[in-house]
């Protein structure tokens, strides 16, 4: 994995954090502190589990370096210019894409089968937004039902990625087309408002 691809991922999730931290009240160690969390949150379960020493951010402390400076220039930046909501969104979009597919082929890189690697992908890309959304007293975005194929975009395109690799050849293009995957199929269900079924009992139906 090219090293400018998880730079980039945590550059994106740490701008996510301050628009999310939006009428919050925070200060700027709070919105810094915010942003580390989601920039490295998801990475850290990922090595957690895959038994990685050091973390991924201890190992290359740059990381959070590149994680600061896109928050505290963030920060100023909203100060002086309104940043729309959709902002937010396909901010974080590209950052689902960027994570999930890193860590579905740091997974794959230590051995895990194919399924594992899938979820673990999926807790790359997501588990630094649900940090994100728990420190500033929200519902996590994946667990709300207004918010389309979240966690669904990056388990796709994590399959799509394994998929190539099993029955092609070694190429590059793989991780590329994997991102791509993930990243549309968000990008479309934000404008079309795609979503799965919404979990409701047969009693629920009935008194409808």
């Amino acid at each position: 994995m090219p090293a400018w691809i998880e730079y980039f991922a945590v550059a994106v999730c740490a701008i996510t954090a301050v628009l999310a931290a939006e009428g919050k009240g925070m200060d700027l160690f709070g919105v810094l502190v915010l942003a580390l969390v989601t920039a490295v949150g998801g990475g850290t379960i990922r090595d957690l589990c895959l038994g990685v020493r050091p973390l991924f951010w201890i190992a290359e402390p740059m990381h959070v370096w590149t994680a600061l400076v896109a928050a505290a220039a963030t920060f100023v930046l909203v100060r002086f210019t309104h940043l729309p909501h959709r902002a937010l969104a396909v901010a974080d979009a590209f950052g689902l894409a960027l994570f999930g597919i890193a860590g579905t082929e740091k997974a794959l890189v230590f051995g895990s089968p194919g399924i594992v690697a899938i979820l673990l992908g999926v807790v790359t890309g997501v588990a630094g937004g649900i940090l994100r959304d728990v420190l500033r007293s929200e519902i996590p975005w994946v667990f709300k039902p207004d918010v389309n194929l979240y966690a669904t975009a990056v388990f796709v395109g994590a399959l799509v990625f394994v998929l190539l690799r099993e029955w092609l050849p070694p190429s590059e293009t793989h991780r590329y087309i994997g991102m791509a995957v993930i990243l549309l199929i968000r990008l479309a269900a934000m404008r079309w408002k795609l979503r799965l079924p919404t979990f409701r009992s047969r009693i629920q139906t009935n008194s409808r």
